[in-house]
């Protein structure tokens, strides 16, 4: 019968990590909106990290929700300080209800979606940090004949939190 060590398998499979943003996306064809976004991410090395990317916009007269696949390289400096710059690919939905009546406005359309982004991270502890993030978006949302112009990106500011292994 095999003998297993514990200890070395527990310490090799926390490959995990999780976060969650807050913040603001301007840009959008409800001009500046507020912002939620959740990243899970697997680390296959220290310094690099696969996984889904959500972002949703859930007030207003906008609802927009998106979801990327999304690649992150992380830099990691002596003094706490990490940079990461990721991008990645996905689709993203936007739905626009404004107003009431013959000048309403009840459109909806879905695009690919092009991430880009770059975060600052502060390491509180080893599993820990805290995260500020800019990130433009990429993309072509097309609400017309409600609108006549096309949304095709936008800028996100978000601050956050990120749990890693």
């Amino acid at each position: 019968m095999p003998v297993w060590d514990v200890s070395s398998v527990s310490a090799d499979e926390n490959r995990w990590g999780f976060g969650s943003d807050l913040g603001l996306t301007t840009g959008t064809v409800n001009d500046t909106v507020f912002t939620l976004g959740f990243n899970l991410d697997y680390y296959p090395d220290p310094n690099f990290s696969i996984g889904p990317m959500m972002q949703i916009s859930p007030m207003g007269d906008l609802f927009q929700i998106s979801f990327a696949g999304v690649g992150r390289y992380h830099i990691r400096f002596n003094n706490r300080i990490n940079l990461v710059p990721y991008a990645g690919i996905g689709l993203i939905h936007a739905d626009l209800d404004r107003g009431t009546g013959p000048g309403s406005i009840d459109r909806n359309d879905t695009s690919w979606l092009i991430p880009i982004g770059l975060s600052l991270e502060y390491q509180a502890v080893h599993n820990i940090a805290l995260s500020s993030t800019l990130q433009v978006n990429l993309y072509d949302i097309n609400l017309s004949p409600s609108l006549s112009e096309n949304d095709h990106t936008s800028i996100a500011l978000l601050f956050g939190i990120r749990w890693g292994p």
